[in-house]
């Protein structure tokens, strides 16, 4: 009876959890970013603020529990675009991850801005944090099919003594971190591409282009083959 009794409550629980991330994604994406706050997330779930700190401690163990949300659904998305092509050619997987990205970007514009336009605290940023974990899940999917191309036919890269000395030291720092399973050299070129695709995903989610462009797709496709003839695709 008592553990009938704790499963049932854990089930509200849960139901309770997805309530409030269902809450605090609506404020996101109806009024940005600054409408999520603790006591307007509460009075659309029907509580006080103070109750809702029994589920969360503070606004940011908050912001990281809806971020790990986010980072999980984009994850979910790659992944799906790499293992329908499990067949294919790892470059070929390469890009439809890379699209699956945009794709999800696109169509999630809040969602992504308050992925990677926003600050990360302090405790966001802690190994055991749940934003943290699902961040790893989300860039470990580009980052194992590179590691996989370097080592079924390794591209292009610069020679490591031609770099900066400050690049060098933390491009051998990122490459310990990941255990080794890009040489600096290759992490640099892995960091370079990641950088330039990113930087146009902002830009074109946060309508920083629009004076220009009303269609960026053929700009992406063009950025897509740029990344494939340095990765030598």
């Amino acid at each position: 009876m008592a553990a009938g009794t704790s499963s049932r409550r854990e089930r509200l629980r849960r139901a309770t959890l997805e309530e409030i991330h269902t809450a605090a994604r609506r404020l996101l994406v109806e009024q940005g970013s600054a409408a999520v706050t603790i006591n307007a997330v509460a009075r659309q779930v029907g509580m006080s603020g103070p109750a809702l700190y029994h589920y969360y401690a503070s606004h940011d163990e908050l912001v990281g529990a809806v971020t790990a949300d986010f980072f999980h659904e984009l994850a979910t998305a790659m992944e799906g675009a790499r293992d329908a092509r499990a067949d294919a050619p790892v470059g070929e997987r390469i890009l439809a991850v890379c699209r699956a990205l945009r794709a999800w970007a696109s169509t999630h514009p809040a969602e992504f801005g308050w992925i990677f336009a926003s600050p990360i605290t302090p405790s966001n940023r802690r190994p055991d944090s749940v934003r943290h974990q699902a961040g790893q899940r989300f860039e470990h999917v580009l980052l194992d099919l590179t590691v996989e191309l370097w080592r079924t036919r390794p591209f292009p890269v610069p020679d490591l003594a031609d770099l900066p000395e400050s690049l060098r030291e933390q491009l051998t720092a990122y490459s310990a971190a990941i255990d080794g399973r890009l040489p600096p050299e290759a992490a640099h070129v892995f960091l370079s591409c990641w950088t330039r695709l990113y930087g146009l995903l902002c830009m074109e989610v946060l309508h920083q282009l629009d004076f220009a462009y009303s269609d960026l797709e053929p700009v992406f496709e063009e950025c897509l083959r740029d990344l494939a003839d340095t990765l030598d695709l």
